[in-house]
């Protein structure tokens, strides 16, 4: 049964083209489907202007699409119908078009119309920019999924020549000095080879050194021909006058990007023809058949030159067809390079013993006479050739000896297939590339982002956006998960903030500030099905950068990048989260993170972030919470029993975490009909979630039960609870904490230990704080892995517990600290800054006014609740003294004026 295939809607709310989309429906490989709210607005707005005016329309003509491809022509109608109904045209125009869109059926055929008919309400520049567009969103896609493959290609070639790869350690300067695409491929390389004993055993070679600036300027280019292409395809048909300009602005866009292939075409086929004649010319077969089909640099110079010569004579449609062309002779050039690295790599043996290994020594017996050496390629390398032969293996090949040319050349229409942007198995391919790339295999240190000009711009940009779209609701709601705070909110929660860092800093923990935003690479693949909730900055061309999730990814990075093996630390910082706004959940919020990372006695460290927990809940005087605690090696040992496939542990913790918040017949919907467990499987994990109780009684209980026991994971986690709750019993705080097997955090990184806090009053906030122990995190960012454990207390869900108990007690709270009111009565307002000067000097907190009625001044200190008062008029300096006023007890004192300062500080305990 055929592949269902996706459908693209054009013309609806909201709805825009991408040059994938586009991709894909010229390709046959998804549809079009046309909106018909859309229709309907064009079918009105035509008859409006039919109304209106009987003046002739324009007309353009098919012939326009003679000379191009199919798929071609196929993109070149399908952006030419968005920009129609982006423009409300004519019902004549869009209904032709999209008939002969949606009855075009067969991606390989030509379309199925006259080039001697026209459309009308279109006119010839319309119709050119719409091609030039559509063709522009073909190259757009297909230089995207290139600038990917190249890299990968020329790796295994810098492994084929054993070439000298000291060219790839290029460092970014931060200056703006240095090409950051150059530093970037050279960097992406360097973790496809890591570990690679291939390479760095010949001299230098310009087609391998030269690979950072030439691949770096491509992908330059093609970044820039996406931004382009991407306002292109969404704008609607500009005046018949504008469209020229508009045609030749996109054509210098695709100039460069002709002038970026050749260079990548020129340096892959040198790579290529090397690999040949050094490391397998003595094979007379494949060096003939890449002389005979493998396009050459001759044939790249005289297409350009055609090329060259359309947009000189402003053949802007014939300019673009070239150019795409010149893409595929680019992309058939690398595919033969790859085939030519992969042969020199691999040989063509495996064809024909089956052999599918990959860095290892196939040979049944190691030492023996004749058994193959281990092949000891880059990290990145091995995954990639370890793909291509899984996959070539799973292709239909003849494998007779005697037909060795015929094998041949089944295996380089196969292989050649595979790197084709039109097959289906191409997708994949570009996937385990980036899937490589971007696992960080070679454990490069991370890095911040830099902020250059251009970048602070970017970065002011996508903040205002943050904050004013996000609060479009009004800047007062906090339906929109953002909030303004009063002064008697702010005094709550410096408070609060003060409790936190005393107890944080009485456990000899440091303070550590990080950015508000971080490298997106950095971010990315740590929290589970929450990465979908990672703020991303715009792309304005330099980093992708995105707002921190939380603070303990960030302090991985930092202890990574730092070369550190022991810190505690605390951190109190805003975070930012892309979830739906409800109560006590926001979408910028503080955390207070506390965290120990290094080697210490078994299990201490988790022992005190919990006893840590306690005291500061106990500290702000919320009212009643408990300690919910699980392990996450005894929480994958529970699924192991239960059946649980181990690849799909982390997406069923997933749906563990929600019990909170779903019942367990919600859970075991998504278990069994989203995430295919069994219903019997799903019916044993709902037995052991609902254990719950004291902690030493329950690890009692598991501790009977054999098949935790017999389980390694569940075993271990046993044992190392044992010994954190023995700690948590000496310390006073186990019966706070509750041993519950349903809690299961869905963050990515947890390793062992795993706790939130819930508090028990009336005010229903969920969880409060929230922790547990990562051994692997700071590992992902560094060359050694840094054992870590530690918590983060949701303080925007404590501030709201604060906020209701002062109002239950009906507790007016002081938004300010002030202890004095200097009142001048008068106008005299050098005396108000001499004796304010004096209290500030000493410590004291002061505020002044300065007025002529003393009641102004009396009902200024009782609405901010200012317990005295230095109230001076006409009597007070002609005697020299002062009257101090107690404003609680309405009690008045004179003091003489050189004894103000003494005097109202022994009064305030100062």
């Amino acid at each position: 049964m055929a592949e269902e295939r996706r459908m693209v809607t054009v013309g609806g709310k909201g709805s825009s083209l991408s040059s994938s989309s586009v991709f894909d429906i010229a390709n046959g490989l998804s549809r079009l489907s046309i909106d018909s709210s859309a229709l309907s607005k064009v079918s009105s707005s035509s008859n409006s202007k039919t109304s209106k005016t009987n003046a002739p329309t324009v007309s353009a003509s098919f012939s326009i699409l003679s000379n191009l491809t199919p798929d071609e022509a196929r993109a070149s109608l399908v952006v030419l119908l968005n920009k129609l109904l982006l423009s409300s045209s004519t019902s004549a125009a869009v209904n032709q078009l999209s008939d002969i869109i949606l009855k075009d059926v067969s991606s390989s055929s030509n379309l199925q119309i006259s080039f001697d008919d026209t459309i009308d309400g279109v006119s010839p520049g319309d119709f050119s920019v719409a091609a030039i567009a559509g063709i522009s969103a073909i190259l757009d896609h297909q230089s995207s999924a290139l600038s990917v493959i190249t890299d990968a290609i020329a790796a295994l070639s810098c492994e084929a020549l054993g070439s000298d790869i000291s060219a790839f350690n290029l460092n970014d300067s931060g200056d703006g000095s240095s090409a950051k695409d150059a530093v970037s491929v050279a960097s992406d390389l360097k973790i496809l080879l890591n570990g690679s004993k291939f390479v760095n055993r010949e001299g230098d070679e310009p087609a391998v050194s030269g690979v950072p600036v030439v691949h770096g300027k491509f992908r330059e280019i093609s970044r820039l021909l996406h931004s382009s292409t991407r306002v292109q395809l969404n704008s609607a048909i500009v005046s018949n006058s504008g469209s020229s300009g508009t045609a030749s602005s996109m054509c210098t866009t695709l100039f460069s990007l002709a002038v970026a292939l050749k260079d990548l075409g020129n340096i892959s086929y040198n790579r290529a023809k090397h690999i040949v004649d050094s490391r397998i010319a003595g094979d007379d077969e494949f060096p003939a058949m890449l002389i005979k089909e493998c396009p050459r640099p001759d044939q790249l110079k005289a297409l350009f030159a055609s090329l060259v010569s359309a947009h000189s004579d402003e053949e802007y449609v014939k300019f673009s067809h070239d150019v795409s062309s010149l893409l595929v002779m680019v992309e058939q050039i690398i595919s033969w390079e790859a085939l030519a690295a992969f042969l020199s790599l691999e040989g063509r043996d495996f064809i024909t013993s089956g052999d599918t290994s990959v860095g290892e020594d196939s040979a049944k017996t190691a030492g023996k006479k004749g058994a193959k050496k281990k092949k000891i390629l880059g990290k990145g390398t091995t995954a990639l050739v370890q793909f291509l032969k899984d996959r070539l293996l799973s292709m239909p090949i003849q494998t007779e000896a005697s037909q060795t040319v015929m094998v041949l050349e089944n295996l380089v229409r196969n292989f050649l297939s595979l790197l084709d942007p039109k097959d289906l198995g191409f997708d994949t391919l570009l996937k385990k590339v980036k899937d490589i790339v971007e696992s960080n295999e070679s454990r490069r240190l991370p890095k911040l982002p830099k902020v250059e000009n251009h970048a602070v711009l970017s970065l002011f940009h996508s903040f205002f956006q943050f904050f004013f779209f996000e609060r479009k609701v009004g800047y007062f709601s906090a339906a929109s998960g953002t909030r303004d705070f009063a002064k008697e909110q702010m005094a709550i929660r410096e408070r609060a903030f003060s409790i936190i860092t005393e107890v944080f800093k009485r456990h000899g923990a440091a303070a550590l500030d990080t950015p508000a935003f971080e490298m997106r690479e950095t971010l990315m693949g740590k929290y589970g099905e929450d990465s979908k909730l990672i703020y991303d900055l715009a792309d304005q061309g330099g980093e992708l950068c995105s707002l921190r999730y939380d603070l303990t990814v960030p302090f991985a990075r930092y202890v990574a990048m730092n070369g550190l093996t022991s810190f505690k630390r605390y951190q109190i910082a805003k975070v930012y989260r892309r979830d739906n706004p409800s109560k006590g959940r926001y979408r910028e919020f503080y955390q207070c993170d506390f965290d120990i990372a290094g080697q210490f006695e078994k299990m201490m460290p988790d022992f005190e972030v919990i006893k840590i927990l306690t005291e500061l809940l106990d500290e702000l005087d919320i009212g009643e919470y408990e300690v919910k605690l699980n392990h996450r090696k005894l929480l994958d040992g529970m699924l192991a029993i239960c059946g649980v496939p181990q690849e799909k542990f982390r997406t069923i913790c997933s749906s563990i975490d929600k019990l909170d918040k779903q019942s367990f017949e919600q859970i075991k919907k998504e278990m069994v009909d989203e995430k295919g467990l069994s219903n019997e499987i799903s019916d044993r994990i709902g037995t052991f979630v609902k254990w719950r109780g004291p902690p030493v009684e329950l690890l009692s209980k598991l501790k009977q039960e054999r098949s935790f026991l017999e389980n390694n994971e569940s075993s271990l986690a046993l044992d190392e609870l044992e010994i954190m709750f023995k700690a948590l019993e000496k310390s006073k705080c186990i019966d706070r904490v509750v041993f519950d097997l349903s809690l299961a955090r869905g963050l990515d990184y947890y390793t062992g230990v795993i706790f939130e806090a819930v508090f028990k009053g009336a005010a229903q906030v969920g969880s409060i704080a929230a922790g547990g122990r990562y051994d692997n995190l700071i590992g992902m960012f560094g060359t050694r892995q840094v054992p870590s454990v530690g918590i983060s207390l949701g303080i925007e869900r404590v501030f709201a517990i604060m906020e209701q108990l002062q109002k239950d007690k009906n507790q007016e709270i002081r938004a300010t600290e002030t202890q004095v009111l200097v009142s001048i009565l008068g106008d005299d307002s050098a005396l108000a800054a001499e004796l304010v000067g004096e209290l500030w000097h000493a410590k004291v907190k002061a505020e002044f006014m300065i007025h002529k009625k003393v009641m102004k001044h009396i009902d200024r200190a009782r609405d901010s609740r200012i317990p005295w008062m230095v109230l001076v008029g006409e009597r007070e300096l002609s005697e020299g003294v002062v009257k101090l006023k107690d404003v609680v007890a309405a009690i008045d004192y004179e003091v003489p004026r050189g004894k103000l300062v003494d005097d109202l500080c022994k009064r305030l305990g100062m």
